[in-house]
């Protein structure tokens, strides 16, 4: 009784975690088109776009806690995640040049990048969205690599002036931006998912481990060490 008071409408935990699933999916696909107009009709850079997307994608957490829990269909979550699988393998396959996200997810308007570090984005927030329902990792995870992955290489790509490199070429200020992007939305989403689970001192030093594997990781992978890092020092820690 208590679950179908806390849904919307009275509607049973199904069709209340099947709204929710709505929402996500107006939100999620509404982002592309509105990159592709700024990239089209007033010049935003490829770039930036894509990483905004990165970061409007990473926080689509924010749907969860109107996710009921204790039903199956609370892994519904994943189902934009799931359709976006489909979409980026065919469009990195078969899609034009001036396919909406070409356009706005990639950095050189190469379909097959959609293959690489996107494809992989979405698979890890399905496995956040499953295995790591609502936990203090898999929420963490998504926040460090939606905000700190995503402002990284805008800020290192502008303003990056004291470069290093270990596997591909990093910024001293595009890893500050990492930390910081990181720390603030690991502890924004984490207090407001699972504030249960939240740790501050700990979800400061796990940013700081993330960034330290950010620097090291290679283009293209750092979508699959990043969340790997986090999940990892979390359950260690």
């Amino acid at each position: 009784m208590l679950m179908l008071e806390a849904t919307f409408f009275s509607l049973s935990p199904l069709w209340h975690n099947v709204l929710v699933t709505l929402l996500t999916f107006v939100y999620v696909f509404s982002v592309p088109p509105l990159m592709d107009y700024l990239v089209t009709n007033h010049g935003l850079p490829r770039d930036i776009s894509r990483k905004i997307t990165h970061i409007c994608a990473g926080s689509a957490i924010v749907f969860l806690p109107l996710f009921v829990d204790g039903d199956w269909s609370q892994y519904l979550n994943i189902t934009v995640f799931a359709v976006w699988t489909v979409l980026l393998v065919q469009k990195g396959l078969f899609a034009a040049a001036d396919d909406q996200a070409v356009k706005t997810m990639t950095r050189t308007g190469d379909k097959r990048e959609l293959l690489k570090g996107t494809l992989y984005f979405v698979l890890v927030a399905m496995l956040c969205g499953t295995l790591y329902y609502k936990t203090f990792e898999g929420v963490l995870a998504m926040a460090v690599l939606g905000w700190g992955d995503g402002l990284a290489p805008v800020v290192g790509t502008r303003y990056g002036k004291m470069k290093y490199r270990i596997l591909s070429d990093k910024s001293v200020e595009g890893s500050l931006a990492f930390l910081a992007g990181s720390a603030a939305a690991g502890l924004f989403f984490v207090w407001f998912i699972v504030p249960e689970a939240f740790d501050a001192g700990k979800i400061l030093i796990i940013a700081l481990i993330a960034t330290i594997v950010e620097g090291m990781s290679p283009k293209e992978v750092d979508n699959l060490t990043i969340p790997a890092a986090v999940i990892l020092s979390a359950q260690l820690l």
